[in-house]
């Protein structure tokens, strides 16, 4: 009996702990959301500030609630194709009678939306099973936050045990180099640069070849911003991108474009070109928390199926978030389960 009551005990005991750790790591949930909400509050204010009280609402929704919605998913540059998409979906099950009032249609837009951004909803997983580093080509225009990108991702793969270098492959702007140096000061990591205005093929080269070398996880090489327009630089990238193929077969693993956000449209055609030069295989999109042209996410994962590794709601480097299509979509739509 004694034996028993001993054991009941513990288990309560230990009931005690796991609701307290849940209770922590569901506050936790809570204050990561809000700050995903606070960063989109533009674009959702763009998106759903006008269609408010069509959620709300108790009265049946009619194709013309739909025409209402779309016009305010163009606005928030959710791109032409993305949008039709959508509201095609809307249609179909207004049509079902599906569509009852203004919370049935929050629901079946937040489905819509999930549909189109799950498929690109992929995290960045680094393979630390290679002959030599996991390369990172980072890429973007100008003013994109590329740099700052670089830092915070930096960060990130420390935190996970992974020892990293900096490839310094922006060599049009010695700032570029300095500020690239800054950031691996004071992440007290190696930044592989070339004096005077090199080759950014020739240092990335070198920069794989002292990884291999010295058995680094993961090497993030950086490139000069470039507009998309500047067809000489795009095919220096596919320079680049061979150049790295030659000294470490498969590499780079990811390429990676930064995008500003508050471009908007604009990004389609960032991304269409880059693409053809150096074959991405991941976004971030920055700055979200500046712009109401958030919406730009659906475009991009209707045209190109490129998966968005992150995105980037403030300047603290916990602001760079793995990319979730579902806390993005219930941020934006502001639900929270």
């Amino acid at each position: 009996m004694f034996t028993f009551g001993r054991k009941k005990k513990t288990s309560n005991l230990s009931d005690q702990s796991n609701d307290k750790t849940l209770a922590k790591t569901q506050e936790e949930k809570r204050g990561l959301f809000k700050v995903l909400k606070d960063g989109l509050s533009r674009t959702r204010e763009n998106l759903t500030g006008g269609i408010t009280d069509l959620f709300r609402r108790g009265e049946k929704i009619d194709p013309r609630s739909l025409e209402e919605l779309e016009d305010h998913l163009l606005m928030s540059d959710v791109g032409i194709e993305a949008t039709e998409k959508i509201i095609q979906g809307l249609r179909d099950r207004l049509k079902k009678q599906k569509l009852e009032d203004g919370q049935s249609l929050k629901m079946a837009l937040r489905d819509q939306m999930m549909g189109l951004l799950d498929p690109v909803s992929k995290p960045l997983e680094i393979s630390t099973d290679l002959e030599g580093p996991f390369v990172l080509l980072m890429v973007g225009v100008n003013g994109a936050g590329k740099t700052t990108t670089i830092g915070k991702l930096t960060k990130r793969f420390q935190e996970q045990g992974l020892s990293v270098a900096l490839a310094a492959g922006d060599t049009f702007r010695a700032a570029a180099v300095e500020q690239l140096q800054a950031w691996g000061e004071r992440n007290n990591v190696t930044v592989i640069a070339h004096s005077g205005s090199s080759d950014p093929a020739s240092v990335i080269y070198d920069a794989v070849s002292s990884c291999k070398a010295k058995d680094i996880d993961v090497l993030i090489a950086d490139t000069a911003g470039r507009l998309q327009t500047q067809q000489h630089l795009m095919d220096e990238l596919g320079k680049i991108h061979r150049v790295i193929g030659k000294v470490m077969p498969g590499a780079p693993h990811e390429v990676m474009l930064v995008i500003d956000a508050t471009t908007g449209q604009n990004a389609l055609s960032q991304v269409e070109k880059f693409n053809q030069a150096a074959r991405l295989t991941g976004l971030t999109l920055t700055k979200l928390d500046g712009t109401a042209k958030g919406g730009v996410v659906f475009a991009l994962a209707e045209r190109f199926l490129i998966p968005i590794r992150f995105i980037g709601v403030g300047e603290q480097k916990e602001d760079l978030r793995e990319f979730n299509a579902k806390e993005f979509v219930d941020a934006l739509l502001d639900i929270e389960e």
